[in-house]
């Protein structure tokens, strides 16, 4: 891909944004989310889970990425997200996505930086970068992940870790988890802070849904300039598609291009909101 997941990133925390990283599963939430990005002028990061790439295929998903987005005026990354399986991450990178994410936080430390460098070097030779996850972010997301903390390390040694394997972007734990939450978690955007006092390389915020503006603004204020939305996304697509197809049983009116429109529509709007939290619209124009 021609847009650069690091650079898209290095340039919002100078810059003191964060670029919106949205999972899409298929057609219609990917061209929704896109289109959020054009309306407000922000850049944007489309993620796809290892669910959605085994579904639907890498070659699929590549070519789909590079039609809706051939002609669109700001900058979209294309971002493989939590990724444990090196085949799966090795078939990405042939295919060269913007970026991966490598998730060894199921793996010992050791096992865990020698495996994220060798992703990188693999990366890194065919222009691809890497997102890095060695301590595990709480929360199970689309089969990948546990609501159980395997392991943690120091901001040091996650600093640490990726100057050694040479990661472009570091993924902590920062108080949040992945899903909706049914209580007020507790978050950390001092520790979002004292990593990026050790290091330049990108912060990402996973499990951003469900939290406040006021609490995006005090991560990126922190130094975080990546941030996931997945579960809003999900929500906004079934909710809308909920609503109008009990419309259309009271009317007796079936329409499938107004369902996608509503469908659409609905994960556009809820986007281009999570853009405006983040700051980030009107930052393609500033390029």
């Amino acid at each position: 891909m021609d847009v650069s997941t690091k650079a898209l990133t290095r340039t919002a925390r100078n810059a003191g944004y964060a670029v919106p990283a949205v999972n899409v599963f298929d057609e219609l939430s990917m061209r929704a989310v896109i289109a959020a990005a054009e309306r407000t002028h922000a850049p944007l990061i489309v993620q796809i889970s290892v669910k959605t790439v085994r579904s639907s295929g890498t070659a699929f998903t590549t070519d789909l990425f590079r039609a809706l987005t051939r002609d669109v005026a700001v900058p979209v990354a294309l971002h493989l997200d939590h990724c444990p399986d090196r085949r799966v991450l090795d078939d990405v990178i042939a295919a060269g996505w913007s970026s991966v994410l490598f998730d060894a936080s199921d793996r010992d430390l050791d096992d865990a930086v020698r495996e994220t460098g060798e992703v990188t070097i693999a990366a890194h030779a065919s222009g691809v970068d890497v997102e890095s996850e060695v301590e595990n972010i709480l929360g199970v997301e689309d089969g990948v992940g546990s609501d159980d903390s395997r392991h943690a390390y120091s901001v040091e040694r996650l600093a640490a870790v990726a100057e050694q394997t040479d990661a472009d972007l570091i993924a902590p734990q920062l108080g949040t988890s992945h899903g909706l939450y049914k209580a007020d978690p507790v978050l950390l955007p001092e520790r979002a802070a004292e990593l990026a006092a050790l290091t330049d390389r990108p912060i990402v915020l996973h499990g951003g849904t469900g939290l406040r503006a006021s609490d995006f603004r005090a991560f990126i204020r922190a130094g975080v300039s990546k941030i996931n939305i997945s579960t809003a996304v999900k929500h906004a697509y079934m909710q809308a598609s909920l609503d109008h197809l009990e419309h259309a049983r009271e009317t007796d009116s079936w329409d499938p291009p107004k369902l996608v429109a509503a469908i659409e529509s609905a994960v556009s709007g809820v986007i281009a909101e999570h853009v405006q939290w983040f700051e980030a619209d009107g930052q393609a124009d500033r390029r």
